[in-house]
C-alpha cells in the first residue's frame, strides 16, 4: 500500500472523531444558552451526528460510490478494499467519540 493511504486513513479517523466531539460540545452550548438540559442534548446530538461524521470523513458520498463502482465494474478490488478501510477508519473515530461522550454524560448512546 502506498504511504499516502495511511495518512488518509489516519485523517479519516480523526475527522470523524472531531465532527462528533466538536458538534456535540458546541451543540450542547447552544442547548444551555436556550435553557435546555445540555447533557441530554449531548446524547441526542451525538446520536444524530454519527452518519454525518462518517460522510464528512470520507469526503462525501459521490467519490466513494465512484470508487466502489470502479472496484466492481473494472475489477479493481484494491480500490474497493481501500475505500472499505477508510469507511472502517471513520467508523472507528465515531465509536471512540461516542464512548468518550457516553462516559461524560453517563448515558448509553448505542
Amino acid at each position: 500500500m502506498e504511504e499516502r493511504f495511511f495518512a488518509t486513513f489516519i485523517h479519516c479517523y480523526f475527522i470523524a472523531f472531531g465532527v462528533v466531539i466538536g458538534g456535540t460540545i458546541i451543540g450542547s452550548i447552544g442547548s444551555f444558552a436556550t435553557g435546555d438540559p445540555p447533557l441530554t442534548a449531548m446524547g441526542r446530538i451525538a446520536r444524530s451526528l454519527r452518519i454525518w461524521a462518517i460522510v464528512a470523513a470520507i469526503g462525501g458520498t459521490f467519490d466513494t460510490i465512484e470508487k466502489f463502482e470502479k472496484g466492481f465494474l473494472d475489477g479493481s478490488t484494491f480500490d474497493l478494499f481501500k475505500q472499505a478501510l477508510l469507511i472502517l477508519s471513520a467508523m472507528g473515530g465515531v465509536k471512540t467519540a461516542i464512548i468518550i461522550i457516553e462516559s461524560l454524560i453517563q448515558e448509553d448512546l448505542s
